[in-house]
């Protein structure tokens, strides 16, 4: 379908869905749901054949699909996250008087989403940019991924189920096909409103580009990667470094590596304790097979990008797999935060099986390595209680560094959840005021709008005196749910 058609459709969708009750958006999200659960094993089994993956993360993933669907209907059921405020006149105030305020987020429009390659669910067709899109109010044009169409069709399918269940217009999602011209077309159509992408650094900066370039830009809300560094520090090492290099271990092989918040640089200090660290992780590496990427391109560009770093004259490698033109093999190699610093080439994301353990010297040595770090997803600090009730400078570094940072656990493993941040500064994304999990993912597609002295019969009922649903809202700095019609 051509896209002059689609925003045609999705502009229409537009005019009367951004108006939508806040329990009409969440009896759709939760329609989608159930209908993506009643494809049961077709879907799980279409799925395994093309990503590859197994069926039971296939269907841990289809959990957190629905999951995160029903998160957000619980989150507009209500209207609370449009953050409604009320700053009531002040006639008499003087010098000036103050007029009537009143604020709201309202959906931006149209919004383009790119599936993920490496979640064929839980990013994709019905993922959470999707989620957080149709919740706002905004219509969704999906360009679906090549690495998975049969079943990013099939969840197309529940989603159109589901709109004409709520009796809701077909444009509100649409499901387009096609290759990198159909997906710039989409992102430079005067309609659209936002974009919202999970992929390559090279992916994301193309349709940011893009979009910048339009006679009008909009927000491209790209995740591009992180090498998600993880912060061992020398006492937290020595009590547990067999231990550290296991668990280690365990996240830079979960799911072949093709995970976002894949592990690819390990600090530790030098010493004996890193030796048993490095020798113990090399050997975990060793022990595990070689398994099944998503796809011929990613298992071709691993390889490619792992013989980036393994053959630049600063790195040993430890564990090098041969390459194959499917399956991701392990690889482990080393150099020092001396030679790291010299060369921001050792920061490249090398998506798969893979990490590069830097080794550092002193506290001061570590502490410029942070410094120097690019923007993550993700980073990890390991310390004693003792060592991290002094490490104030070293995690307000690593802070400012990522949109999540851990004291304990592995980054693998996002939680959807109101508090989290899967975000972080640029070349993580290109925006690092956003998230593309939890809840808070709603924001990037609305955007506030104030009336001054409006009539009562053109403020959203979210602002008006009599607030017909009951909604929290802020009014002259006070949290209630009061009216402000007199009684």
């Amino acid at each position: 379908m051509p896209s002059n058609d689609v925003f045609a459709a999705a502009t229409a969708a537009f005019a009367t869905y951004k108006t939508s009750p806040g329990d009409v958006r969440a009896g759709f999200l939760r329609a989608i749901a159930t209908a993506i659960e009643a494809l049961g094993d077709e879907l799980l089994q279409t799925a395994s054949a093309e990503s590859h993956l197994p069926l039971a993360r296939l269907t841990g993933e289809r959990g957190r699909t629905v999951g995160q669907l029903r998160l957000f209907a619980d989150l507009v059921a209500d209207g609370y996250w449009a953050e409604a405020t009320i700053d009531t006149a002040l006639p008499e105030r003087q010098p000036l008087p103050r007029p009537d305020l009143r604020r709201l987020l309202l959906p931006i429009g149209p919004v383009v989403v790119f599936g993920a390659s490496n979640f064929p669910l839980a990013f994709s067709t019905a993922g959470g940019d999707t989620a957080a899109a149709l919740a706002a109010g905004c219509p969704v044009v999906y360009k679906a991924h090549p690495g998975h169409p049969r079943t990013s069709a099939l969840v197309a399918g529940a989603i159109a189920q589901a709109a004409a269940q709520c009796g809701l217009p077909a444009g509100v999602f649409q499901h387009v096909e096609g290759g990198p011209a159909v997906g710039a077309e989409l992102v430079q159509h005067p309609a659209a409103r936002a974009v919202a992408f999970t992929g390559s650094f090279g992916g994301g900066k193309a349709l940011f580009d893009l979009a910048a370039r339009r006679p009008v830009p909009i927000p491209v809300y790209a995740e591009m990667g992180s090498v998600n560094p993880i912060v061992i520090l020398p006492e937290r090492l020595a009590a547990e470094s067999a231990a550290l290099a296991r668990q280690a271990a365990q996240s830079v092989l979960l799911g072949v590596g093709q995970f976002c918040t894949n592990p690819g640089l390990l600090f530790v200090p030098e010493g004996e304790a890193a030796t048993t660290f490095i020798t113990e992780l090399e050997a975990a590496l060793r022990a595990a097979a070689p398994a099944a990427m998503l796809n011929a391109g990613l298992a071709g560009n691993y390889y490619q990008h792992l013989a980036g770093v393994v053959n630049h004259s600063a790195v040993q490698p430890l564990v090098q797999p041969a390459p194959h033109e499917l399956e991701g093999g392990p690889g482990l190699a080393r150099t020092t935060a001396a030679e790291w610093l010299q060369d921001a080439a050792l920061q490249q994301e090398v998506f798969g099986p893979f990490t590069l353990v830097v080794t550092y010297q002193s506290a001061a040595e570590l502490q410029a390595a942070v410094e120097a770090l690019h923007g993550q997803l993700t980073c990890t600090l390991w310390g004693t209680a003792a060592e991290l009730a002094h490490a104030a400078p070293l995690a307000e570094a690593l802070r400012e560094k990522c949109g999540r940072l851990l004291f304990g656990g592995v980054p693998t493993g996002v939680e959807v959840s109101p508090a989290m941040t899967h975000g972080g500064p640029f070349p993580a994304t290109t925006d690092p005021r956003s998230t593309s999990v939890g809840t808070y993912a709603i924001k990037r597609f609305a955007r506030p709008v104030t009336f001054q002295d409006a009539p009562a019969a053109l403020l959203p009922p979210a602002l008006r005196d009599e607030n017909p649903t009951g909604l929290w809202r802020v009014v002259n700095s006070e949290l209630t749910q009061r009216s402000l019609t007199p009684s």
